[in-house]
């Protein structure tokens, strides 16, 4: 059968299309992006991995770890790259840094400074989203609520266990402030030997009632179960107990915010679609999708101001919940993190 000229053009348009597909395809690349897993990694999917696959074609794995430095300094030591983008914790963005385990960040190509909350923009590190570790209680099993760290340190008004996580960091500033010192004075007092002694003098109190917690999803279950009347937690999870209709709460005074940071392995060959996916991940648009779906709050000023104040009364950094909070200091953490965890273990294994 003999083609009009309009087939002969369709079949040649469609040709060009295969073709150029095919280029793209080639020229796509591959990440392989690191999370912490759980309710965390479902929301980067929904918002990060998933659209920049769509957007740019390149095709992103996503693969989950438990943290900590050892198999980033593998990496870099045998020069063998399995990961090109690293979720990591604030302590560990600043001691890798320092370390050589990971790239400086060309932030030319990432973000502008001035669009993104303080603390979010480090030598090797973008910060991409705002958690805390709050007070956190059943309102089901207690008849007074609790309002501050002096309430959770009094077994006598709210008699029973304490949930904690089993390290330093955060436990000595909740212990200065249940001792009367203001948020804003922490870290003053905290960075001196004197502030430090009287922080572990402040847990000495607790000590007999306190049920530690090492996995993020415990202190939920401790509270639900009625293990602890009270307990330190990661607020995103207790947000997600709540969406399963456990009556939980969080108490937003006192409370310590953080980011997660991305990181590059230093040397990693992928570095240009690493930086590439990170600055995808801090735009508007992904930073509010991601808070919609985990109360975990944006970096992005833009996308923070534009979420719904449904959304945004859940949120770490919101104006409301972030006016008694504090910032944890990622320098205070790099130069005295690892003698303060060492002196915890052995305070706590006594």
């Amino acid at each position: 059968m003999k083609q009009t000229v309009k087939t002969r053009m369709a079949l040649l348009a469609g040709a060009c299309a295969i073709a150029l597909g095919a280029q793209a395809g080639a020229h796509a690349g591959e990440l392989t992006v690191v999370n912490f897993g759980g309710a965390n990694n479902d929301a980067q999917k929904a918002a990060f991995s998933g659209p920049f696959e769509q957007q740019t074609g390149n095709k992103v794995n996503v693969v989950e770890y438990d943290g900590g430095q050892a198999p980033v300094q593998a990496m870099v030591q045998t020069k063998h790259y399995t990961w090109d983008a690293v979720e990591v914790e604030t302590g560990d963005v600043g001691r890798g840094c320092d370390e050589g385990l990971y790239e400086k960040l060309d932030w030319s190509k990432i973000a502008k400074e001035s669009d993104l909350m303080p603390g979010a923009v480090q030598p090797c590190g973008a910060g991409f989203f705002v958690w805390s570790t709050a007070l956190a209680y059943n309102a089901d099993r207690l008849k007074a609520a609790p309002t501050s760290w002096a309430d959770f340190w009094d077994v006598k008004k709210f008699p029973g266990k304490r949930g904690m996580r089993k390290g330093a960091r955060y436990n000595l500033e909740f212990a200065l402030m249940a001792d009367g010192v203001a948020p804003q004075d922490v870290y003053k007092v905290l960075v001196t030997k004197e502030g430090q002694n009287r922080a572990f003098k402040k847990l000495d109190q607790l000590k007999p009632y306190i049920q530690w917690w090492e996995a993020g999803a415990q202190p939920a279950q401790f509270l639900v179960a009625g293990d602890v009347v009270m307990s330190t937690a990661y607020n995103g999870r207790i947000d997600a107990a709540r969406h399963e209709g456990k009556n939980l709460k969080v108490v937003w005074d006192g409370s310590v915010y953080d980011l997660d940071y991305w990181a590059i392995p230093k040397g990693s060959p992928n570095k240009a679609l690493a930086e590439q996916y990170i600055a995808y991940t801090l735009q508007e648009k992904p930073q509010q999708e991601y808070a919609q779906h985990i109360a975990y709050g944006p970096v992005n000023l833009a996308a923070l101001k534009a979420l719904p104040p449904k959304v945004r009364a859940n949120l770490p950094n919101s104006p409301e919940n972030g006016k008694n909070a504090i910032l944890d200091n990622l320098e205070f953490w790099t130069d005295h993190g690892d003698e303060l965890e060492q002196r915890f273990s052995a305070w706590a294994s006594r």
